[in-house]
Order: structure tokens, then sequence, then C-alpha cells
């Protein structure tokens, strides 16, 4: 990501510590980028006051007011439901093109495909960034991670949104100040935007979902000796099963580190999908892995934002 963006950050009525993934992970690990967040519902106080982090960053109402902090580019900070385009952020982001503004977006709907936005920003000269657009050249899993020197670990999760590319993210900077080579490998929209580099897989073709994983390692393990791999999802997950199994067989992890909300008991918005307790979950994750190679699960991270201390 270039250093010299100012980002205004489209968040609007989901600005909040569980329905802001992007944002989020874009005010704690890229601060300097940001210069505010759009959000009707948290107008007038600022970012810590919404997340608990990222001091005085404003929180505007209107997208006039956004402008007035001098950004050049405006990043979609939320996804919503099945990551579409709502159809009233079309005239929004309109707006902010005509303003010169950038537009970074992670949605499932590829911004630079719909036909309107494309023309204004082709018309203003603006560029637009579509994050989960996958690369055209593809192929399937071959196993090609076995030949591979680098030691490769991935973030595997309870549920989704839990903290597996934080966990992820948050290991990297350690070991990078240790002097260990180790490379982040992005797989989803938010990971691409702190990173730079990545694929996200949930937009793949399923046939190509852990090959692309399994070029993502290939790449990063070229000037690296440990590959940290962002997870998605979970492999109790009625929805997004597939991408986790995908990215599990793709990368082909030397060992798993296993992330978990204590205070999540269910699925998020499959509430019938009881979540089991650690110990079998690790099991489970384990017994996922095993036929391909071993992976056991070396590390737990605990997401517990939601306690006090000392439950935490």
């Amino acid at each position: 990501m270039s250093r010299d963006l100012r980002y205004l950050i489209l968040a609007d009525g989901s600005f909040g510590p569980e329905t802001s993934k992007t944002a989020n992970a874009c005010i704690r690990y890229t601060p300097q980028n940001v210069v505010g967040v759009l959000d009707t519902s948290s107008a007038g106080r600022t970012v810590s006051q919404v997340l608990g982090f990222g001091g005085d960053i404003p929180v505007v109402a209107t997208l006039d007011e956004g402008l007035a902090l001098n950004p050049n580019a405006l990043l979609i900070g939320i996804a919503p439901s099945g990551g579409k385009l709502p159809a009233p952020w079309i005239d929004l982001l309109g707006r902010a093109i005509e303003n010169g503004l950038e537009i970074w977006s992670g949605l499932h709907t590829f911004v630079s495909d719909v036909p309107e936005l494309a023309e204004r920003a082709a018309r203003h000269g603006v560029a637009i960034h579509d994050l989960r657009r996958p690369p055209p050249d593809l192929d399937v899993a071959r196993g090609r991670v076995r030949e591979i020197a680098a030691t490769v670990v991935l973030t595997v999760g309870t549920d989704c949104n839990i903290g597996k590319m934080t966990t992820q993210l948050q290991l990297l900077g350690g070991l990078r100040r240790r002097g260990i080579r180790t490379s982040f490998a992005a797989t989803g929209q938010t990971g691409i935007l702190i990173e730079g580099r990545g694929v996200g897989v949930d937009a793949v073709i399923a046939d190509f979902i852990a090959g692309a994983a399994e070029q993502l390692v290939l790449e990063c393990a070229r000037d690296s000796d440990l590959v940290l791999v962002e997870g998605q999802g979970s492999i109790i997950h009625p929805s997004y099963s597939g991408v986790t199994y995908g990215l599990l067989h793709g990368s082909l992890p030397h060992a798993q580190i296993m992330c978990a909300q204590p205070s999540r008991t269910a699925i998020n918005n499959c509430e019938w999908v009881k979540i089991p307790p650690l110990v079998e979950f690790i099991r489970l994750s384990e017994q996922a892995a095993a036929p391909l190679r071993p992976a056991p699960v070396i590390g737990i991270a605990l997401n517990t934002y939601d306690l006090d201390d000392d439950a935490a």
C-alpha cells in the first residue's frame, strides 16, 4: 500500500468493534493513512471512543464533512451482507470519484465493474482498486508447498471474524523485530490492504482456492524462512468452511494457531451451530490437516475484547 494515501473510511451504520473489520484493521495497523471515518450512527465521536483504540481520528456524518479532512482515497471499511455494493452507495462513491478520491474496495461486487462508476473514474482519471479481484493465472493445488524450506504456520478459528488476521499481524511484527525473515500471506481483502499483496481466496472459483493458497505460500517463501498464512472461516461454518479447507489443503501448514473467543458459544448468524469445547475443536482441526501433512496446534489466541480484565 502506498504510504501517501489518506483514507476517508466508509463504514456507515456499522462502525464498531465487531462490525467493521477492514476499517478497524486499517486504523490499528496503518493509522497514519486514515484521516476520518464516515458513519452517521457514530458521528461526532472519535475513533477511540468507538473502538477503544485509534486516537482522535474523527467520525463524520457526511461525505462533505469527510472531504474537509483532505483525503485522497475512499476506503470501504465494512462488508454489507454478501459483500455486495448497496445501491445508495453508488451515488456516494460517484461523488467521491468526482472529488478526485481513489476508491479502495474489498467487496465481492467489483466497483470497477459498475458501469456508472467506471465511466466517472475514467472521466476524472481516478483509480478504482478492487482488492478481492483474483489473479487470472490460478491453477489447482498440487502439493508443491512440501518442496519449500520455509516453515508455514496457518491461523485457524472457531468462527469467522475472531482474530485470525490480527494474530498473524501481531506475530509478524514480533518475529521481524527478532530478525526472523517472516512473510505474511494475506488471504482476505483487509490483509491485502495492509500487506500490499495477497489473494482474496473467498472470491476465487472453488476448484482453485487451494491452488491460490499454494501459489501465495510459494511466493512468500522465496524470501522468507517463516510464512504466516492468514486463515479464513472455520471448519464447522456452514457458509464458509469451503474456503477454510481450501486454505488448509493448499498452504499445507507445518503448524496451526487456534483463534477463539471465550464468550462466543455458537457460530455468528448461525446460532444452531454450537462451537465445541476448545480442546475438542483443536482435535478436529488437527484431524482435518493430518491426511496431507500433520499440523499440530502450537498456540492459542483468545479474543477477549468483550471481557473485563479479571475474566480475561
